[in-house]
């Protein structure tokens, strides 16, 4: 696989050298930046359009976006992207090309591990999902625990197409963390299962990037989420170093 990343800032700096580990990579190649580490993968794009796909952390990556599409290559995006890059779908189908937005902790971590668990729960009663963000934090709100070091917080509710129930808890400092409960019914009672992922904010959004550029190839044509192949974009995860802690519950 050649990849060609776009990096803004720390995020995509990092997440160019977890994709160093990967042995599908046989190129990295740097836009407007030349290599400074040697590794013999890494290189100065000069053509893009030699490359699978083009990653970027840009906060406002629509020039990256139209690029790769001019390029006739596909194109993975760190920030949440709003309705207005659905316009983006069409054109990225017909190209037979994919465009993966939002590769993050938020939409994309956070609602992987959610998905992973209830595919995992045979009948599902209750599903929640939270995360960090960085800010002053709460006094009150919902408690939510996540793993240590970030611990319980207290989140306010959020809407999300994800879960049943959605929380943001604010943090100082430069720890994150993501966490996922499903609540269901089996035999032996109500289970409730609980994963989570706490670690270096920027490090858990470099893995989120990094991620979606190593299974760009299993979305569809046009423009799609991480959740919307999950298990592979978690998996993909796990092979790079995320440490999900998992607990469960007995109910009555």
């Amino acid at each position: 696989m050649r990849l060609a990343l776009h990096a803004t800032g720390e995020v995509a700096t990092r997440a160019g050298r977890v994709l160093l580990a990967e042995r599908s990579l046989t190129a990295l190649g740097l836009v407007d930046q030349r290599p400074t580490e040697r590794d013999p993968r890494l290189e100065l794009v000069e053509v893009l359009a030699t490359y699978d796909a083009l990653i970027t952390d840009d906060a406002h990556p629509d020039d990256d976006i139209e690029t790769a599409l001019n390029a006739g290559i596909s194109c993975v995006v760190w920030v949440d992207a709003d309705e207005s890059y659905d316009t983006y779908h069409e054109d990225f189908a017909a190209a037979d090309l994919r465009l993966l937005t939002g590769c993050n902790l938020a939409s994309g971590i956070a609602p992987s591990l959610i998905a992973h668990e209830v595919a995992a729960t045979d009948n599902v009663l209750e599903t929640s999902i939270a995360w960090t963000e960085p800010g002053a934090p709460r006094r009150r709100g919902e408690a939510i625990a996540f793993p240590d070091p970030i611990g319980s917080r207290w989140g306010e509710e959020r809407p999300t197409a994800f879960a049943d129930r959605c929380h943001v808890a604010r943090v100082g400092g430069e720890w994150a963390a993501a966490m996922a409960k499903v609540t269901g019914a089996t035999d032996a009672g109500v289970l409730t299962r609980i994963v989570g992922v706490a670690d270096l904010a920027v490090h858990l959004e470099a893995l989120a990037l990094a991620a979606g550029s190593m299974v760009i190839g299993d979305y569809p044509p046009g423009r799609s989420r991480p959740a919307d192949r999950a298990e592979a974009y978690l998996s993909r995860l796990l092979d790079a170093g995320l440490d999900v802690a998992a607990h469960t519950l007995q109910g009555n």
